[in-house]
């Protein structure tokens, strides 16, 4: 009964919901050649490629099939929509706001602009308020919040907190909770940056390990093997290997509480590069043990995570609010987005900004992504000494061409020399367990992770996660949890993360009795976690829920506080908030009411035909128009920039 047709679904939300807003048939066919000649022109606003071109074959292949003399289609017909949108719009700053007032002035030093006579930005406040766009709403989640709103007249809801002559009001009680105590840990900082940017910071180690490396090829070695037979193995052979003893007592983890303090400043700026001996670096306190003898492999703390659930880096959508989202359900690991090694190592702010972590996430990694030994092995030292996580994962599972081409990503698997000096590499400077990511294989009937994986325990990886599709499956297709079965016997003792296809409690019970230690809840289009973020509350309580459309409307108005936030209240972070809403929304309108399905679980891989939702709002949710996706952040940010755009970034070709 809750099955439409296209143009009944459409027409129902055109109409706003109204009972009696049915259009008529010929009014209705207008609207959709008026739609075909909108696509024809590549608007960007239509219905997302992947699903357009999918509804055109399933028209081609009807009329095929009452063709009675009709021949087989040839295969450029059937031309799919693969990968990313490319070439989509950018949406900047000065798009939507061309008046912008001077940082100075938000922060009340007028006088102390750093640009002087030659700033671009607007002084006058009178001026500035006269050509700010209305107020988006009444109460400001950041004032409400902390006490105090940073961006002052700027922000979007500045009329919660601005008294006579555009005064900021502070609430002090609430501001005093707060001081002093740091929500977000892991930024750059303007000293630390410029040490990379003038190739200033000393990687005393990373140095050591690649000099070692040269020396070794330089005398013949293969495969770097000079390295993997080095001091530090040789103080190792007589103790406990990193997966042995996992059955320890509590006591053992490490728990938040547990966690060292973040390094002192004066180790994350050694100095001048005049030299790399001990006196060229400052030291804070006693020199003890730990500053002289490093730390053997067994005596590394130890990654405890056996049975729990792991939310994936996803790129773009696994941002910081979003990671609050799963946190507050019920995911239990978190890790950012992957990062490229050779911009952290350049210093860009922008991908710094993907090691943030919010205090409330307790155990908490990043992934790295590069092809080479050096920068590898440079960056771990480099995120070792500046930043707080509980381990490092390597990235050998991405399959997308620009990474794959250099030589990183899923590339690494056939590169097994450089795999394998990287893992040592990056092994022998950290000092909290390092982790790997990797897929079947490369091609799509060519297993070789079970030849790897014993491979990467040797090298001193602490933990394997195997997404169960090979670089050539992409997303597509079921992933293979009989070959992770496998592995995981061949990878004991160390633990094995199993990943792909878990959209349900039952899915998660299935891959459990598969023998692996856990899984990981993962980013692929289609998604689980993105379509279903309450899916960790989900298999901790061994149950369907059936979550109303004003539930899962309430998560994406926490989503855009958290946005606020994160991003700002400004206008750009406004509209920086609706951007990363409107990619989750792209995964988001593919969820599937529990109380609509005809059986349960929902397959991750099914293409639900149209149907209409039990209320406006949820049929709203589960249209695949951008126009919709728009309107639902019109809800909730206010009506969008004159000239807004929005295409997402994955077409999701997988999603049949």
């Amino acid at each position: 009964r809750f099955l439409a047709s296209k143009e009944q679904f459409h027409a129902y939300l055109r109409a706003g919901g109204e009972p009696g807003g049915q259009v008529g048939r010929e009014e209705e066919e207008e609207v959709e050649e008026k739609k075909e000649e909108e696509e024809e022109a590549g608007s960007c606003q239509s219905e997302p490629p992947a699903k357009r071109v999918r509804s055109e074959e399933l028209g081609q292949d009807r009329e095929s099939q009452e063709d009675a003399g009709a021949v087989a289609k040839e295969p450029t017909e059937r031309k799919r929509a693969r990968g990313q949108n490319k070439s989509r719009p950018c949406m900047k700053p000065n798009h939507y706001e061309q008046s912008r007032l001077c940082p100075s002035v938000t922060q009340g030093c007028a006088e102390k602009c750093y640009f002087g006579p030659r700033c671009r930005f607007l002084h006058d406040i009178g001026e500035y308020m006269a050509a700010k766009p209305a107020d988006l709403g009444h109460s400001c989640v950041l004032f409400e919040t902390f006490g105090k709103c940073i961006y002052g007249v700027t922000c979007r809801f500045a009329q919660a907190h601005l008294g006579d002559g555009y005064q900021n009001i502070i609430n002090m009680d609430l501001a005093k909770q707060w001081e002093g105590k740091s929500l977000v840990r892991n930024n750059l900082s303007k000293d630390l940056q410029h040490q990379l940017r003038k190739r200033k910071f000393i990687f005393k180690k990373a140095d050591e390990y690649l000099r070692g490396l040269a020396k070794s090829h330089g005398n013949g070695g293969k495969r770097g093997k000079a390295m993997g037979h080095s001091t530090e193995e040789q103080e190792v052979s007589n103790c406990t290997t990193p997966w042995e003893d996992l059955g320890d007592s509590p006591e053992r983890s490490v728990l938040p509480e547990q966690r060292e303090d973040p390094k002192p400043a004066a180790s994350q700026s050694p100095g001048p590069t005049g030299g790399t001996g001990a006196s060229s670096v400052k030291t804070v306190g006693p020199v003890t043990d730990e500053d002289i003898i490093k730390l053997r492999l067994c005596e590394k703390r130890k990654l405890e995570i056996q049975g729990k659930l792991y939310l994936a880096p996803l790129t773009t959508c696994g941002n910081l609010p979003f990671r609050r989202i799963c946190k507050r359900f019920g995911a239990d690991v978190t890790c950012g987005e992957m990062a490229v090694c050779t911009n952290l190592l350049q210093g860009q702010s922008s991908e710094w900004a993907l090691l943030k972590r919010h205090y409330t996430e307790d155990i908490f990694g990043v992934q790295l992504e590069g092809a080479f030994p050096d920068t590898m092995t440079k960056c771990a030292e480099l995120l070792n000494q500046t930043i707080e996580v509980d381990f490092v994962d390597i990235n050998v599972g991405c399959p997308i061409d620009l990474v794959y081409k250099k030589g990183g990503g899923c590339a690494l698997m056939t590169r097994s020399n450089k795999f394998e000096q990287i893992v040592r590499g990056m092994n022998s400077v950290l000092d909290i367990p390092l982790t790997v990511k990797i897929r079947t294989g490369v091609q799509e009937k060519i297993n070789v992770a079970h030849k790897i994986i014993p491979k990467i325990r040797e090298w001193g990886a602490s933990m394997v996660t195997l997404h169960g599709r090979s670089r050539e499956q992409r997303y597509t297709r079921g992933a293979d949890w009989d070959y992770i079965a496998e592995c995981a016997k061949i990878a004991s003792p160390m633990p094995l993360f199993g990943n792909g296809d878990i959209l349900s409690y039952e899915d998660a019970n299935r891959a459990m009795q598969m023998g692996v230690s856990g899984i990981m809840i993962a980013r692929q289009v289609p998604v689980g976690a993105l379509i279903k973020p309450w899916l960790f509350t989900e298999i901790k309580e061994q149950r369907h829920w059936d979550i109303s459309s004003n539930e899962r409307f309430d998560i994406l108005k926490d989503f855009t506080n958290y946005g606020l936030e994160h991003w700002g209240s400004d206008t750009q972070g406004v509209e920086k908030t609706r951007k990363f809403l409107l990619e989750w929304l792209s995964f988001l309108c593919r969820y599937i009411p529990v109380g609509l399905l005809e059986y349960l679980p929902q397959k991750i891989n099914e293409r639900p035909p149209y149907y209409m939702g039990r209320d406006y709002l949820e049929t709203l949710m589960a249209s695949q128009n951008v126009d919709d996706w728009i309107k639902i952040s019109e809800l909730l940010l206010g009506p969008v920039p004159a000239s807004f755009t929005f295409l997402p970034k994955h077409k999701a070709n997988s999603y049949r």
